[in-house]
């Protein structure tokens, strides 16, 4: 089977019923350009990844992902970065708050919304209506989960200057899904901490690579010790949501 397949959940109904779950578990990507060295669908395969781990310590429904968002920036006007597609915030929304109550009718009231993508800024908004209109759900991993796993990782490069197929995108799937890295991390470091006005201007303006960090420095040992952190963290989650 095509590792890609392993993406897609395949329980059945049967298991879905056995295991009874409250809390449904929605990895949420995008497929957009991670330099020449990672798949467009990385923000996807990392989301899935950080998914599967978490209903393996779990009892929760795992769902297919959403695997187009809110690229835009990444839409390069002269072509250099070719196969990037995007839908509009208003979409996302709309998937993420369908998919939500589809659940609720279905018996599952709480919804964990896995983002893989930081420029998923619209995800944000869907935890807080769900909150002001008395539904559970959770944005996951958040800022100090990232922070929390990037420390246990031993990740040389901050969260900011780590931005988009760095060390930590990179470590991920040397760990996870190693078949899936190709020659080139090893030499494509770049940094460019100054991004003031990259919703104005896009990564174009920022990379010519399309690489905003250091994955020279990533490891599959890296990898897994942010997993296993990212774990962890979720117990808090999920003790926010019984609540």
């Amino acid at each position: 089977m095509n590792e890609s397949a392993y993406f897609l959940p395949f329980h059945t109904t049967a298991d879905e019923r056995e295991r009874r779950a409250d809390v449904a578990l929605l990895p949420v990507g995008s497929f957009e350009q991670h330099g020449p060295y990672l798949p467009l669908a990385t923000d996807t395969i990392v989301a899935c990844t950080v998914a599967d781990a978490l209903a393996a310590a779990h009892p929760v429904l795992r769902l297919p992902p959403v695997t187009i968002s809110c690229s835009h920036e990444h839409e390069h006007p002269g072509g250099a970065w070719p196969g990037t597609v995007s839908i509009s915030a208003t979409t996302l929304h709309a998937v993420v708050g369908d998919v939500a109550a589809s659940l609720r009718r279905s018996g599952v009231a709480k919804l964990v919304v896995v983002n893989g993508h930081g420029g998923n800024y619209v995800l944000g908004n869907v935890v807080q209506e769900a909150a002001g209109k008395g539904h559970r759900m959770a944005l996951f991993p958040g800022p100090a989960d990232w922070d929390a796993a990037r420390a246990a990782g031993g990740l040389e490069t901050s969260g900011w200057s780590d931005m988009h197929a760095g060390e930590l995108e990179t470590s991920l799937l040397l760990h996870a899904h190693p078949g899936l890295v190709r020659p080139g991390y090893e030499t494509s470091d770049h940094v460019a901490d100054d991004r003031r006005h990259l919703l104005t201007l896009g990564m174009a303006a920022y990379t010519e690579s399309g690489v905003i960090g250091r994955p020279s420095l990533a490891s599959a040992a890296k990898g897994k010790a942010v997993l296993e952190s990212l774990v962890r963290s979720f117990g808090d989650h999920l003790r926010v949501l019984g609540e």
